[in-house]
């Protein structure tokens, strides 16, 4: 509440979440969990230390954890790849970080697809920042998601000026084993989310695993499909001054995700074409509005506006937000 980072804040979020080990799964090897994860604000004290070049203020760069393919070869490909659509999109690539992994407490599955790991650094030559920075890396995400082969495929759990995700197909006691990272004491953050995943309509994958880029979400979203199909229909009118170049996004739902990555990719949008995350989550989960007898006309004109826009994702869900500023659960 007090806004100070700290790395107790982050122990106590480990905490939380392995206290939470019982929300997870494991089948017959119960060594490879359904998914674990944590995001923190972006630590630049530990980040100026460790990473062996310059880098610019906090805020003024982005950095994400990549996913890349556990071949070395094509790794480095990807990496080349990457960086082409980088100065495409008039960035500065500033540098890779090989990230520490321990990989010895994971089961036999989740090795068996393990990606390898490295941090990804990019800035902005006209030095946009902070948010108006995340609309670009945005962009150059959705690029690098939809342009690189199948051999060179390349997932970012986060890649933003805000906020940083470690998270895996990982039980909630091996997260902090595996990524050596969390144990470093320069690791700090005034606000954590952290979650434990159990799969229910999708397998259990290294991308799957919560938190996404801004929410974490229990339950299930079961207006899904209809949801997915309605984004892809509008996609031709989206439009907005904040993000230019929009249509290189399409599509913003990923085929083959699950309900929660495809709720988090709109969400995504909403955000950064500029409303709040609380009203944007209020957005795509309204209260029940239309029969209440209490509610105010002012926030039932809120709801009956905004239900012209987009249609409910509605499900048994909670879903838990932050951007790295605001952290809030709907």
């Amino acid at each position: 509440m007090h806004g100070r980072a700290s790395h107790e804040i982050v122990s106590t979020g480990l905490g939380a979440l392995c206290s939470m080990e019982h929300r997870g799964a494991t089948g017959a090897e119960t060594q490879t969990g359904d998914g674990a994860g944590i995001l923190l604000q972006i630590p630049h004290k530990f980040f100026s230390a460790v990473t062996g070049f310059s880098l610019p203020n906090v805020g003024s760069y982005g950095v994400g954890l990549a996913f890349l393919p556990s071949d070395e070869k094509l790794a480095t490909i990807a990496r080349q790849s990457i960086e082409a659509i980088v100065a495409q999109q008039k960035l500065r690539t500033l540098g890779w970080r090989n990230v520490p992994v321990n990989p010895s407490c994971l089961g036999a599955s989740a090795h068996r697809v393990m990606p390898s790991f490295m941090q990804f650094f990019v800035d902005d030559p006209s030095e946009t920042k902070l948010i108006d920075l995340d609309r670009k890396l945005f962009i150059l995400r959705k690029r690098i998601e939809h342009e690189l082969p199948d051999e060179q495929k390349t997932y970012f759990p986060s890649l933003s000026s805000r906020t940083l995700i470690y998270k895996g197909m990982l039980t909630t006691p091996e997260l902090q084993i595996f990524f050596e990272d969390l144990s470093d004491q320069r690791i700090e953050s005034a606000l954590v989310l952290v979650h434990s995943r159990f799969s229910t309509n999708t397998f259990p994958s290294w991308p799957l695993a919560h938190p996404y880029r801004y929410i974490a979400h229990n339950g299930e979203i079961n207006t899904v499909q209809g949801n997915r199909n309605w984004m892809r229909t509008r996609e031709s009118l989206l439009a907005t001054e904040l993000i230019p170049d929009l249509e290189k996004a399409f599509p913003i739902c990923t085929v083959g995700a699950s309900d929660s990555a495809s709720f988090d990719e709109v969400l995504e949008l909403l955000h950064l074409s500029g409303r709040s995350l609380p009203h944007a989550m209020l957005m795509m989960i309204p209260e029940a509005w239309e029969n209440s007898t209490t509610m105010s006309e002012t926030k039932r004109a809120f709801y009956r506006y905004h239900g012209s826009l987009i249609e409910p994702w509605d499900g048994p869900a909670s879903v838990a937000f932050t951007d790295g500023t605001v952290i809030g659960r709907c």
